[in-house]
């Protein structure tokens, strides 16, 4: 079996240096759709490095990705094939507002694996700080479709109740048929996401958008939205990743805001309100 739960679980973390300056975190902005309109104050807030502010999900690419999910996939334990990879599921953690430019040092382990019979999941932790201290916690949760059956701990279950009543915000954001050739430059190179013929070995008609886009695209609305565009108000952010995106679609993003928390559920508007986010949580202040 290519996954060694006992090994993985027990390999030595990785440690290493990231670093990240104004143009990474423009680039991640413009590869989840900022810039809409190109001169519009609130926009210029994500893609002009004088008025620069730092969306939290940018810490899911801080660093070109590294080390990142699929640096994960490589650890002691673990031997998959990238076609039958999926992002499950990520939690992050803001420790405090991350900077438009840094150096810190980055450790990965493998936190869990768990054994839902058709797959295995694996829950690679990703520990983030600097000289100052902690910055952020990434969680990614990875559906590897195949390998389970071998007797192990299911694991927890993310499913939530869905949220009572009617949403208190709806809003649309539209995937351009770039998006994922942008967002990819960005340190996830997986081809799954540019190749039609890998993305036909995977299982898809046509590649499709980075999970991890939508989880930003998604993010940034939350905050636009209800924040009052304040990034350090973002405490936490936690998500299910329930289907694909195509690029080319609408995503469909319904908010029920309480004080401290916004519940979030993402569709395609355009494939009937086909579910892609789900289990979606923003802790602010």
């Amino acid at each position: 079996m290519p996954i060694d739960a006992a090994k993985a679980l027990a390999a030595e973390p990785r440690t290493g240096e990231i670093t990240w300056d104004h143009k990474d975190v423009q680039l991640y902005h413009l590869g989840i759709g900022a810039g809409t309109p190109a001169t519009g104050p609130d926009e210029l807030r994500y893609t002009l490095e004088s008025r620069l502010h730092v969306l939290p999900s940018f810490a899911t690419v801080a660093g070109g990705g590294k080390p990142g999910v699929t640096g994960g996939l490589s650890m002691p334990g673990v031997e998959v094939d990238l076609a039958r990879v999926l992002h499950g599921g990520q939690s992050l953690v803001i420790h405090r507002p991350i900077p438009a430019a840094g150096t810190a040092t980055a450790t990965n382990r493998i936190a869990a694996v768990y054994d839902k019979g058709k797959a295995a999941v694996l829950v690679l932790r990703t520990e983030v700080g600097d000289p100052d201290g902690p910055l952020w916690t990434n969680d990614a949760q990875i559906f590897i479709r195949g390998e389970g059956g071998w007797g192990g701990d299911r694991g927890p279950s993310a499913r939530l109740d869905p949220p009572a009543g009617e949403p208190d915000r709806v809003v649309e954001r539209h995937v351009r048929e770039d998006q994922a050739l942008l967002y990819r430059l960005s340190g996830d190179w997986n081809p799954l996401h540019a190749d039609p013929e890998f993305a036909k070995v995977a299982g898809f008609e046509r590649p499709i958008l980075h999970g991890l886009c939508t989880y930003g695209m998604t993010l940034k609305a939350v905050v636009d939205t209800l924040l009052g565009g304040d990034v350090t108000r973002v405490r936490t952010y936690t998500t299910r990743f329930a289907g694909v995106v195509y690029p080319g679609e609408t995503l469909r993003i319904r908010m029920w805001h309480t004080h401290g928390s916004t519940r979030v559920a993402v569709s395609a508007a355009d494939r009937d309100d086909a579910p892609v986010l789900a289990d979606t949580i923003v802790e602010h202040t």
